[in-house]
């Protein structure tokens, strides 16, 4: 039983870890997964990266258990342009796209919520998520932009960005584990979230991403500058997505070139995307 799925992956508006309510906007960064399943043993074997391990596990036997399938076994092999461990969702679009190719493989149907609710139960069980990433996998799953409710589980305004605009990455060679943020304080920063979540809400996603940043770059411990330096040149946004420690920065096509030129200035690789507005379902794996 072999199968392929995709999903893309995703930048953040407003951190969900303050508050519960978070908010992210798909971008097209690809990762593509494929399962071979068999009934044998049980185990589970990844390949194409180093990294998550249990949680892809974690994820084909949840799908197993719902076709009735026990000990399955499976070699999944994962390609991807996301980079890892950076906030540009790396974990969601792999949990998504293993689930979804995982019930292709077996022939059984899930719905989008089935899939996700799944991809995040595994997540929380692996540990790569400290909220439970509703935002961020729903952003990566459905595409365009949307604000959730994580704990409740609940799309709480969803849209597609209309502004013609690229994102330009600034990824530091720094990664940031989700262990290392679990324990942190950010009560001092809650009212600052809130607001950006309001201005989320209202459709001011430039400030919602500015205001975010500015407060969660105190917790986290991770520098606004690159946020700042981009701004002040005329970026319609810039903030760190997710816990870092990336900076997302949203330019007009006009743009670019200049504010690429800043980005450079600073340690670290810049990747050029486009916001992505195609859901999981309907985007093609890339043929290895």
């Amino acid at each position: 039983m072999i199968e392929r799925a995709s999903c893309r992956g995703a930048v953040t508006i407003v951190n969900a870890i303050p508050t519960g309510i978070g908010s992210a906007m798909g971008i097209m960064l690809q990762l593509d997964a494929e399962v071979r399943l068999s009934q044998d043993d049980g185990s589970v074997r990844l390949e194409g990266t180093e990294e998550g391990t249990d949680l892809v596990r974690g994820c084909i036997e949840g799908v197993g258990k719902r076709a009735g399938m026990r000990d399955l076994s499976g070699i999944v092999t994962i390609r991807s342009d996301i980079p890892v461990s950076r906030g540009l969702k790396s974990s969601s679009a792999a949990s998504n796209a293993v689930v979804l190719a995982a019930s292709r493989a077996l022939n059984i149907h899930m719905s989008d919520e089935e899939i996700i609710g799944l991809a995040i139960d595994e997540s929380i069980k692996a540990g790569v998520t400290v909220t439970g990433a509703f935002d961020d996998a729903s952003a990566c799953f459905h595409g365009g932009a949307v604000i959730t409710d994580n704990k409740a589980r609940r799309i709480l305004k969803r849209w597609h960005v209309q502004d013609p605009v690229t994102v330009l990455l600034h990824v530091p060679e720094r990664r940031i584990r989700k262990e290392d943020v679990k324990n942190m304080d950010f009560s001092p920063v809650i009212s600052q979230v809130k607001e950006a979540i309001e201005s989320a809400l209202k459709g001011d996603y430039p400030r919602a991403m500015e205001l975010n940043s500015k407060a969660c770059s105190k917790i986290l411990d991770v520098s606004e500058e690159v946020a700042e330096a981009a701004r002040r040149s005329g970026a319609i946004a810039a903030g760190i997505s997710g816990t870092g420690p990336a900076t997302a920065v949203l330019v007009r096509h006009e743009d670019i070139g200049r504010i690429m030129d800043i980005l450079e200035s600073f340690d670290g690789t810049i990747i050029s995307a486009e916001l992505n507005d195609t859901p999981a379902r309907e985007v093609v794996p890339r043929r290895s």
